[in-house]
């Protein structure tokens, strides 16, 4: 692209010149519009693949849980109580498998998490008694801010 300018700006005149720079800035700002509008389609893709793997998961995983526990109580019935909190377990594992997956997903696709919301409120909780320490203002009541 640099080359192109350069033999045109020795061979025609300034507003050849600026032609090809707005049209240049103009395919620029094309490529940019398609890169975003790219990046949105495949977030919200991989948004769908993972919702439709979890719900895969999670019929294969209460497949599982179901065939399992079934076999424990006709096999183990004197001992129900502890199969049950066996299966139980297995289960809050699993679910926080897809958990963490989920988490990650959301992370990747750049969605803040509670902590990140509740660590940014503090931050602004603090910035606001500063300012007003260092303003001299009082903070406002509760009823006078409903208003």
């Amino acid at each position: 692209m640099a080359k192109k300018l350069k033999a045109l700006a020795n061979r025609a005149g300034e507003r050849e010149l600026a032609a090809t720079v707005r049209d240049s800035a103009q395919q620029i700002w094309l490529a940019g519009l398609g890169a975003f509008s790219k990046t949105q389609e495949e977030g919200a893709k991989v948004f769908e693949a993972l919702v439709k793997e979890g719900k895969n998961l999670e019929g294969r995983t209460r497949k599982l849980a179901e065939g399992a526990m079934s076999e424990m109580t006709s096999r183990f019935s004197k001992q129900t109580g502890k199969a049950t909190a066996r299966a139980t377990a297995t289960w809050d594992k699993l679910e926080q498998v897809f958990e963490d997956r989920v988490e990650r997903a959301l992370g990747r696709l750049g969605v803040p998490t509670n902590r990140d919301i509740q660590a940014l409120a503090k931050r602004v909780e603090t910035l606001t008694a500063s300012v007003q320490k260092l303003t001299g203002a009082r903070q406002p009541r509760a009823a006078a801010r409903k208003r």
